[in-house]
This record gives C-alpha cells, structure tokens and sequence, in this order.
C-alpha cells in the first residue's frame, strides 16, 4: 500500500519561507524518482519540481528555480521542498507524487492528500 504524506504548509505573508516534507511508505523510496506538484486555486495542476532516486539531480519549474530546493533523505523516506521568498502565486495544495508521468493527472501514479500553502501579500 503505497502512501504519501505532506505536512509543513500553512499561511506565510509574501517574502517568507516555509519547508515541506512528504514522508512515503509502502514501497522502496530510494528508488523513486519523486515530484512536487501544486494545485492552485482554480484547480489546476501545476508541476514544481522533481529529483531522481538517488538525489543527483533536481528540475525545476521555471517561475520557483531561484527560490525553491527540492531535497530527499531516503534514510529517512522523506522529500522536503524548502520555499523562500514566497510569492502570492505560490498558493496552492502541495503534493508529493511518484510515478506521475508528466504530473497532469492524479488518475496517473501515487499521490498524497496534500498540504495547503497560502502566501498572503
């Protein structure tokens, strides 16, 4: 039983940080590649960033490169999204998600519930 657990969100006024954490089980966490995905408030799905199994590389989506750092402890089976200088448009549901493809569909892969994030400005 595959499951994915976010915690850390919470409401944050434009300019601060907040780091969050997705603890995985029910399969070997270390060989997955692994995503943040976003759903904003009109519902869309917003891919954030991904890092391979073994944490050697990491993607970002262009709008949080400079600000965001997607990290993994699999020691721990966690990723963690480490979020400065928030923006308003950072609001949104953040999940983590393995197996997801291009992260389009929920329907696709593994995800977690989430854990909301509201940037106030």
């Amino acid at each position: 039983q595959v499951q994915l657990v976010e915690s850390g969100g919470g409401s944050v006024q434009a300019g601060g940080s907040l780091r969050l954490s997705c603890v995985g089980s029910g399969f070997v966490f270390g060989s997955q590649y692994i995503s943040w995905v976003r759903q904003t408030p009109d519902k869309r799905l917003q891919w954030v960033a991904s890092i391979w199994h073994d944490g050697s590389q990491v993607r970002y989506r262009d709008s949080v490169r400079d600000r965001f750092s997607i990290s993994r402890d699999n020691a721990k089976n966690t990723l963690y999204l480490q979020m400065d200088r928030m923006k308003y448009e950072d609001t949104g549901l953040y999940l983590c998600a393995i197996e997801c493809g291009t992260c389009e569909s929920k329907d696709v892969g593994h995800w977690g519930r989430g854990t909301q994030v509201t940037v106030s400005s």
